[in-house]
């Protein structure tokens, strides 16, 4: 009789060891001074060097990037989803104006392959390396008969620090402030399962389809990584004093902007003040979906929001341009009423 082991049963130990092996050199390109330890141990060593703060504050997140895996599935192609990982986190992060410490990934399959969760791991070293952070670890789990064969699943830690004193948190955001949009790359990775109703169920498009008016396939497209901000908005909060910051993740500009607003701030949004992208308007006509569904579901293109004083408002532009950032004035802070919504988009 056949000796049972963990190979049979499904677990490949060597294909997770040639892994392993695989990753270490490109975790290794994102090392900052304070990584005490590489990759393989079975805890990550940071060490902090306190002498730069005085209060200290350590900021935390996690996510993952959802069903945009079904269009790196669908193509075959693994080597960008892991930027979106690391945006979805450090993104979150950078809105506290926290600077990103380390990041950590979990990735999951049902049979392990070493090369493509190589070239995942890649997409997050190169998300690691946009957003100045270490790839410190993580863990990989290969679990038969949990996916489907070809398919995984992905989800990214991140601790960032900030001052106690310099957390932006909204509280000074007042009547009369400049509400500043900046350009969003595509989808981001919220939305997909909407996307792909209308682009694949509705329409019977297939990924590889060329479309006028995209430069890209249509499955290409979608896969468009997410920006990362976090050196672009850690380079104005040095010039600026930027009072409230917001991720524009799902929920979209309707349900995002209100988690950094006063109980008597409204944010009044002027949606002729920046072009949406190509890809949104494609959706949202295919789909005959509403305009406040748009809204509500995608970015829309607008990725960040920024919220700071009306006289600063200018400057800040011309410095995100600077920074290679597009960016532009949309709305301003209103004085809010108790029966009104807190987002007024027209």
């Amino acid at each position: 009789m056949q000796e049972t082991t963990y190979k049979n049963a499904g677990v490949n130990i060597d294909e997770g060891e040639m892994l392993v092996d695989l990753i270490k050199p490109i975790a290794r390109t994102t090392s900052r001074p304070e990584v005490m330890a590489g990759i393989g141990g079975f805890g990550a060593l940071f060490s902090l060097n306190l002498k730069r703060y005085k209060n200290p504050v350590l900021v935390s997140s996690t996510d993952g990037v959802g069903t945009k895996l079904k269009i790196a599935f669908m193509l075959n192609r693994h080597d960008t989803v892991g930027i979106d990982l690391v945006a979805m986190g450090v993104n979150d992060v950078i809105v506290s104006g926290a600077e990103p410490l380390f990041f950590l990934d979990y990735f999951a399959t049902g049979k392990l392959n070493a090369k493509t969760a190589a070239k995942v791991i890649k997409g997050i070293a190169k998300g690691c390396k946009q957003a100045e952070c270490a790839l410190v670890g993580g863990e990989t789990a290969e679990m038969p008969g949990f996916y489907k064969y070809g398919e995984y699943d992905l989800a990214g830690f991140v601790v960032g620090i900030v001052e106690k004193d310099k957390i932006i948190d909204g509280s000074a955001v007042k009547s009369g402030d400049a509400i500043i949009g900046l350009s969003s790359s595509g989808l981001h990775s919220n939305g997909y399962s909407l996307a792909r109703k209308v682009l694949f169920d509705k329409l019977k498009l297939k990924p590889k389809n060329k479309i006028s008016g995209f430069k890209k396939n249509i499955g290409e497209e979608l896969l468009t990584p997410t920006k990362i901000y976090v050196k672009a908005i850690m380079a104005i909060q040095k010039e600026f004093n930027i009072k409230g910051i917001a991720h524009i993740t799902g929920g979209g500009l309707i349900e995002n902007v209100p988690r950094v607003l006063p109980d008597n701030c409204k944010a009044v949004i002027y949606k002729n003040r920046w072009k949406m992208p190509f890809i949104f308007r494609f959706i949202q006509e295919g789909g005959k979906i509403s305009e406040r569904e748009m809204l509500r579901t995608f970015n829309c293109g607008i990725g960040m929001v920024l919220i700071a004083s009306k006289g600063d408002a200018d400057r800040i532009i011309r410095q995100l341009k600077t920074l290679k950032q597009e960016a532009c004035l949309i709305g301003e802070i209103g004085k809010r009423g108790k029966e009104e919504d807190a987002v007024l988009i027209t």
